[in-house]
């Protein structure tokens, strides 16, 4: 069964206009009753990086669990956004983006590759003792736009070091879109085979001209977790000012569908989140 994770926060952070709190809880409340496995929901980021983002916990509190079995995910990038995070028993999983670009790292977390992997240390720390689970996002997997150094073998060694340190979920994140059906094949297909044992997915971001084609490729390699956001909303700001839209969970359903191989989703639920987000959460 594939699996999927929707991604709003990843979807709504690059708005400029606010987004009003109970819209975003409405919205959030319509996904929850979808099928998701679990929902990236919120961060616990400056407010200063991430505007839109700064009522996460006002949204928490509105949110209804008491009829999902859909798990929250909220995006830290450093130890007192873990610390924070960890006081609210209805997160499952905390999401660290650990970039293999140097650059885009500095530009993410406001912290290096070396200081990012001892904050990585610290979280895996942190969810234990507060029953979570770490989850890293292996960002500019796929390449990076500053010219940083980067190969399979790059990627391969970092993964290692994050298994190593205890990380079992991981998600292979292109970030700005420069992913192809080819490398996306090749990075998969050389970590599952190093690496069986973690929960290894794809956060691909993507063009409607090439989505179909990177989906395929990551299906077909074997992956059975998707990241994605309904209409293909998203980008991260701290990337590129040309942000490069997430791929859409339309999309990935209707392949599926081609393939015989169904997701675990109430349509009719999808189809009224579909309807709320067009009307009220992209538009200003």
């Amino acid at each position: 069964m594939i699996e999927i994770t929707e991604c709003p926060r990843d979807a709504m952070q690059g708005i400029h206009h606010f987004i009003p709190t109970e819209i975003k809880a409405t919205y959030l409340n319509l996904l929850l009753k979808v099928g998701f496995d679990r929902l990236d929901f919120g961060s616990f980021v400056s407010p200063k990086a991430i505007p839109q983002l700064i009522d996460t916990v006002d949204v928490l509190h509105r949110l209804d669990l008491s009829q999902t079995s859909t798990k929250l995910l909220a995006i830290i990038a450093n130890v007192r956004g873990a610390i924070e995070a960890c006081t609210h028993k209805e997160i499952s999983f905390l999401g660290f983006p650990f970039s293999v670009s140097e650059t885009f790292q500095l530009r993410n977390t406001n912290a290096g590759i070396t200081d990012s992997l001892e904050r990585v240390k610290e979280i895996i720390s942190l969810c234990d003792k507060h029953n979570k689970q770490p989850l890293v996002y292996l960002s500019m997997a796929f390449g990076n736009p500053y010219n940083d150094p980067w190969s399979p073998e790059i990627v391969t060694e970092y993964t290692e070091q994050l298994v190593q340190m205890g990380i079992k979920n991981l998600m292979l994140a292109d970030t700005t879109g420069v992913s192809t059906p080819e490398n996306i094949k090749q990075l998969y297909d050389t970590l599952h085979a190093s690496f069986p044992t973690i929960d290894l997915g794809m956060h691909l971001h993507s063009t409607p001209p090439t989505v179909v084609k990177k989906i395929e490729a990551a299906f077909n390699s074997g992956c059975k977790r998707f990241d994605t956001a309904l209409g293909g909303y998203g980008g991260c700001p701290m990337a590129s000012d040309k942000l490069t839209g997430n791929i859409a969970t339309e999309a990935l359903l209707s392949f599926l569908k081609d393939k015989g191989n169904f997701a675990a989703i109430n349509e009719e639920a999808l189809f009224q989140a579909q309807s709320y987000s067009n009307k009220k959460v992209f538009r200003p």
